[in-house]
């Protein structure tokens, strides 16, 4: 298990996190040079702890940012708010926090709750709520788990922070909060839900930021040998390789908060059938010929074929080569009330059955 990030851990780390992202989460690269900052001027590692060292009754915290990818490129975070939020919950909950939990593993949000817990003194726990990412508050296995989504607070670089006390649904959480976001200007820190220890233990998706080192650690390496880092990570990850060949079409848009999309990749070789992924930050559904070959909550992952280099939404673009990884999802998001939140059905595609990967992710 990782016990630490260090600052010859962080490139691991966002690579990791960034195939992870499934597309979205945020631009690791940017969140990359940011946490290595963080390291080199308070001059101490990042402590990760496993949930199980979490006491019961201690009080825990999760840590990201709400928005668009393509408006975090361009308008970039000021640095203080993760403290701006999480002070503010704190002082509205009349309690301190213990440590922090990733919201989501995937893209950048993997590793604001590595700055945010070298800039409050807190460990940072070894899991998080999706093992991926998505793209809405309510697709978390702690509101899956019925772990309410408030008190909850989001901030802004200009210090500005709102705290929402009580919303009756993580649905309701998710339309608020995202209506804040978009005043607040498309991005915003957000520190939610508040959990005790006990809580953590049950809901948390355990281990991921320890899968985002050994994925990181993977494509590294075969960027050394010259090898194929697409297969390498399919095969560490229990998933397959779906697709090689060119981004020839891609279609994008800002609208309500999200960076929704499609794109068409075609094959090597002059082959006939193509490859079409439909997008909301994340992407959700792949089909090859016509036919689905990977639906959420499986991730579908794209790699740039000279590196390995994870691509996310925001960055795709015509003429890149690429390869499509298709891996299983974790356990914890394929059951009937996960599947209600996070399949096919709640991203608009009610037609379109979720079919397993074989499999687990973990």
């Amino acid at each position: 298990m990782l016990r630490q990030v260090a600052l010859e851990d962080t490139h691991a780390v966002a690579i990791g996190a960034g195939i992870l992202g499934t597309g979205g989460g945020g631009n690791t690269y940017l969140g990359r040079i940011w946490l290595e900052q963080e390291l080199r001027q308070r001059g101490v590692n990042c402590t990760v702890i496993a949930a199980d060292d979490v006491a019961d009754d201690a009080m825990v915290c999760a840590i990201g940012t709400m928005g668009a990818p393509t408006v975090g490129i361009e308008k970039l975070l000021r640095g203080s708010e993760f403290v701006t939020a999480l002070r503010t919950l704190e002082d509205h909950i009349g309690s301190s926090f213990a440590a922090l939990v990733v919201s989501e593993i995937g893209g950048s949000n993997g590793l604001r709750p590595l700055i945010a817990g070298l800039q409050l003194g807190l460990p940072v726990v070894d899991g998080d709520g999706m093992g991926r990412a998505f793209p809405e508050l309510q697709m978390d296995t702690f509101a899956i788990g019925g772990v309410p989504l408030t008190p909850m607070a989001l901030a802004d670089s200009h210090g500005n922070a709102v705290v929402f006390h009580h919303l009756d649904s993580p649905l309701k959480a998710e339309q608020y909060a995202r209506s804040l976001t978009v005043e607040l200007g498309g991005s915003a820190a957000l520190a939610m839900p508040v959990m005790s220890g006990e809580q953590l233990k049950r809901f948390v998706i355990r281990g991921t930021l320890s899968l985002a080192k050994r994925m990181g650690d993977v494509v590294l390496a075969s960027r050394l040998r010259g090898a194929d880092a697409a297969d390498e990570v399919a095969s560490l990850a229990n998933g397959r390789v779906l697709f090689r060949g060119k981004v020839v079409d891609v279609e994008r848009r800002t609208t309500r908060g999200f960076a929704r999309g499609k794109l068409t990749i075609a094959p090597f070789g002059g082959a006939d059938e193509v490859m079409d992924i439909v997008f909301q930050n994340e992407n959700l559904v792949a089909w090859l010929g016509g036919e689905v070959v990977c639906t959420v909550p499986d991730l579908i992952c794209i790699l740039n074929l000279e590196d390995g280099e994870p691509i996310g939404t925001e960055l795709l673009r015509y003429g890149l080569r690429v390869a499509v990884l298709g891996l299983p999802a974790p356990i914890e998001l394929k059951t009937p009330e996960a599947l209600a939140v996070v399949g096919p059905e709640a991203f608009g595609y009610p037609a379109i059955p979720f079919q397993p990967l074989p499999g687990n992710l973990l």
